[in-house]
């Protein structure tokens, strides 16, 4: 059996070790909360990051499960660069056009929707029942919530997070380092660095 290594042992690591299980990987968790932290649910800790480097040659894979979006890109990106090579774990009732393409390291959780012609980046999550439409372009590192819907066409910036239930126009620009809030609905483009919130999205 494949063996992945999951760096980051919270809520959002346990959906992706489930994920990782469905797809035929045996999965070993590692957080820097370890030694304090020893188990999260039936899944044992093996040691921190720095553990996890040592480790290279014993894993086929690795998935950096962190949930903020900077420090997720950072982790994987340090991790490539000693030799960690970074899958692609669709849950099984994701939808993945053929004609999309994929970076390393995303994970796509149950009923998520990738639509013909869509590029997404490495790092990235796209939760559950998302949907992301045709010839949109998610820059490393984004994080789609649960219940996202983005129209085609739009692109959206590295390690930007699109908020739970949130809608977005087709044909929109998102900057990098943004945050769209929960329910928001975004009708114009928003900048790099920049939070908005509301019916319809507005700077907060």
């Amino acid at each position: 059996m494949k063996k992945l290594a999951i760096l980051g042992a919270s809520g959002h690591g346990k959906v992706v070790a489930e994920i990782a299980e469905l797809n035929g990987w045996d999965v070993v968790f590692f957080d820097d909360a370890y030694p304090d932290l020893q188990t999260i649910e039936h899944w044992s800790l093996a040691g921190t990051t720095h553990t996890l480097m040592d480790f290279v040659n014993q894993f086929d894979g690795c998935i950096v499960a962190i949930g903020n979006c900077r420090i997720r890109l950072a982790k994987q990106l340090e991790l490539e660069n000693i030799g960690f090579s970074f899958p692609k774990l669709f849950h099984p009732n994701a939808i993945i056009s053929r004609f999309s393409t994929i970076g390393a390291g995303s994970v796509f959780m149950a009923n998520a929707v990738i639509n013909p012609f869509v590029t997404v980046g490495k790092a990235c999550i796209i939760n559950t029942s998302a949907t992301v439409d045709h010839d949109c372009l998610l820059a490393d590192g984004v994080h789609i919530s649960p219940g996202v819907n983005i129209a085609g066409a739009v692109s959206v910036g590295e390690c930007s997070w699109i908020g739970i239930g949130s809608a977005v126009k087709q044909c929109l620009q998102i900057g990098s380092d943004a945050m769209v809030g929960a329910g928001a609905a975004v009708v114009s483009d928003i900048p790099n660095d920049l939070t908005v919130v509301g019916v319809p999205a507005k700077p907060l």
